[in-house]
This record gives structure tokens, sequence and C-alpha cells, in this order.
């Protein structure tokens, strides 16, 4: 077995669970990047995956695998930038183990990643809210929970895998109520404020659902927690109802993630300033929440308005009246 072999291995046991305490997600992300790279390097070197060596995975051979994914698998610029930031990450863990393949290590970590358009976001209206919460059969069990579910996710900006980890403890909804998120990503706990009308609406929720603390607070018909394919599915469904009343969602694929980004929408449209967003979303970096801000419309009309002339008439332009300016062509 080769020196790389170990080395992979502890990067995922100590590296990752042990010292980063990695979600799932991270690591099975990782874990799928390695299979696909040790199988190319492979096929592309005629070595065995466990004979292979750092130095077979070079810089050419790292740039070739990241043409390959998205040459030959269909794989968009994100996704290349995801594998790569696997990739580097593997190898600033070895740069600390086997500082011979400095030279290796130093020009592999100096790919860069490749650039792409960032679409802007997709967040729901007022409107569009309304018609969505009014989906779900509350006359069912499923479709009350859902109802509650869509709720706490769209006035807290939850992720998905936060709102299908919540306990039935993590409510508190006495003076200064609030949900304590605690397997959020990066593991970083968190507390969000709730409104007296999501307060109502859960503990209606919790007298219904009379679960112990330690169960799924959004359990599936049959006591399990709802798994996040599952949220998605129903998601889904009360989306193409709310679409006959609210012809503007047609036009909107509505995700979870979608939900998050109308939560930080409504914050930035009261004005609450992005520094305290970015930590109600649980953003690492202050940058992540400035998406918002190229995606809000509302908030660049009011920056145009300020720079109106002193001596000008303020606002946006207004064509003139269709009658009059016709009159006016005589």
């Amino acid at each position: 077995m080769s020196m790389l072999a170990p080395t992979l291995q502890s990067f995922f046991t100590q590296r990752l669970l042990s010292e980063r305490h990695a979600s799932p997600h991270t690591v099975a992300a990782y874990r799928d990047t390695m299979r696909l790279l040790l199988t190319f390097a492979a096929k592309r070197t005629g070595i065995e995956p466990s004979q292979l060596e750092l130095e077979n995975l070079d810089a050419p051979l790292i740039g070739a695998f990241l043409d390959y994914l998205e040459h030959e698998r269909g794989c968009s610029a994100r996704t290349r930038n995801a594998r790569l930031a696997a990739i580097r990450s593997l190898y600033r863990y070895a740069a600390f183990k086997h500082p011979e393949h400095a030279q290796v290590i130093e020009r592999v970590l100096a790919i860069p990643p490749k650039r792409h358009e960032r679409s802007l976001v997709t967040f729901l209206t007022e409107e569009e809210i309304d018609a969505l919460l009014g989906a779900p059969d509350r006359s069912t069990w499923t479709g009350r929970r859902d109802h509650t579910l869509i709720m706490l996710a769209v006035q807290t900006g939850l992720r998905v895998s936060e709102i299908t980890a919540l306990n039935c403890g993590d409510l508190h909804l006495g003076a200064g109520a609030h949900v304590n998120c605690q397997k959020g990503k990066g593991r970083k706990q968190r507390i969000t404020p709730l409104t007296t009308e999501t307060v109502t609406v859960l503990r209606n929720w919790l007298d219904e659902r009379g679960g112990e603390q330690s169960e799924p607070l959004f359990p599936t018909s049959t006591g399990r927690r709802l798994s996040r394919d599952a949220l998605e599915r129903r998601l889904a469904k009360h989306a193409a109802h709310a679409a006959e009343r609210c012809l503007s969602l047609h036009t909107k694929k509505i995700t979870p993630h979608v939900l998050r980004h109308t939560a930080a929408m409504r914050l930035l449209h009261a004005g609450v300033d992005t520094t305290v967003i970015a930590l109600w979303l649980g953003h690492e970096q202050i940058e992540t929440t400035h998406i918002y801000l190229h995606a809000d419309l509302t908030i660049k009309e009011q920056a145009l308005a300020r720079t109106t002339p002193l001596n000008g008439k303020p606002g946006r332009y207004q064509p003139p009246d269709a009658i009059l300016a016709f009159l006016d062509t005589l």
C-alpha cells in the first residue's frame, strides 16, 4: 500500500471527523470527490488506486481531472470548484504530514477556482408567502404540520438540514421565544427569535404533536424524522397548489432554500443591517449575505432616489399620460 492511502484515511478520520467535526454532508461530498479522483488517476496512469502516490496526483493530473468533470461528466463550474475545494483541503493536510512533497502540494494548491456567473437569488413576495402558507390542507394532520414548518422556515431562515434536525425541546415559547439550532452548518449553534404569530402556530402544533423533548419536531406519519427529500416533495406539492391562487409562483421554482432567501429579504426590507442578517442566517462570512443586496431592486431604487440633484424632481421617471402625450403631438 502506498503512502497516500494512510494519509487519505487519517484525513477523513482525524482531520474531518475528529478535529473539524464535519457534517455527514461534507464527509460524503469529500468522499465522492476522492473516489472520482482516484478512479480517474488509476485509468490515466495505469496504477491501482491503493498504489497511487502523492507525486502521481500532481497539478497537471488534477487540472486534467477538473477538465474531465466539466467536459465529460457535465459538471457546472460551481460543482468543479466544490471538488477542487475538497482536493485542496486534502493537500493542505498532506503538507503537514509530508513536507518532502511540498513542491507538488504547492502547485496543486495554486490551482485557482473557476469564475462563473452568479444568478440572482429567488425569493417570495408577501402575496406569494400568503399563498404558500394557505396551500396545505389544515383539516389534516400532515397539512397542519406542513403549514407550521413553512411558517417557521420563512420566519427564521433555517436551512433544510436544520429544520429536519429540530427536536421538540429546541423550541422555547415563553418569554423571549426562540428556536435553538444546534446542528447547523459548521456545527455552529445559534438562537433565532420567533414572532408572536409563529409562536402561536408552534404552540398549537406542539399541543397536537405531543412529543417528548428529544423527539423530532416535524415527524412523518409513522413518527420518524422527516427527511430532506420528503420535505422538498411536500414543499413542491404545496407550491403547485399555491400557484393556482398566485400566478407569479408559476415562474419560480420553490425549494427550501428559497424560503431561507425569503427570510433574509424580509429582514433586509425591514432595514436590518447585513451583519445582523449574516448572524441570523449563520453565515461564516458577511460577504455571503451581500447576494441579497444585489437581488433587491427596492434598495437600489432608494439609493437612486438619494442621488437626485438638489434642484431636480425626486423619484423615478414617470411617462406622461397617454392622452396628454397625444395632444402634445398635434
